[in-house]
């Protein structure tokens, strides 16, 4: 009996850029917000490509507007957060989900601030900031 299957493989697409500032701490802060910012710029551009096809129409001033404010907006929080991660690894003296729980809180408190929010949401968002942050970490510790 003739059978059919079908076989694959998945690999996840790797991006080396490498500015070398002169120092540790500045490079991995624009590696991780020109990582982050680009992965950013490539959703708003999936969005917009969506909004094309289901309208019939494109404003392309708004769709790059919209690409540019979201790769600087998720660019700059990812830097935060790598830099504070750094930063918690180069004064604890470790590497570990603790160093990402507080890097995470962090950011959080920073970007949350940075909205003109007030003290509850701001706590908030560090909670939810050092949970997805360790919780990204666990994941990654177990792959």
């Amino acid at each position: 009996m003739p059978q059919t299957g079908f076989s694959g493989s998945v690999s996840s697409p790797k991006v080396d850029v490498f500015i070398d500032t002169g120092n540790q701490f500045l490079n991995h802060t624009v590696d991780g917000f020109l990582k982050i910012g680009s992965v950013a710029v490539a959703r708003a551009a999936a969005q917009e490509t969506y909004n094309v096809v289901a309208q019939g129409h494109v404003d392309l001033e708004q769709s790059l507007t919209k690409m540019c404010k979201e790769g600087i907006f998720f660019g700059t929080v990812a830097g935060v957060y790598v830099g504070m991660d750094y930063g918690m690894e180069k004064i604890r003296g470790t590497r570990d989900w603790k160093n990402a729980l507080l890097a995470g809180a962090a950011t959080g408190v920073l970007v949350s601030a940075v909205g003109n929010n007030k003290r509850d949401k701001i706590v908030q968002d560090a909670i939810t900031g050092g949970a997805v942050a360790a919780a990204a970490q666990f994941i990654t510790y177990l792959t």
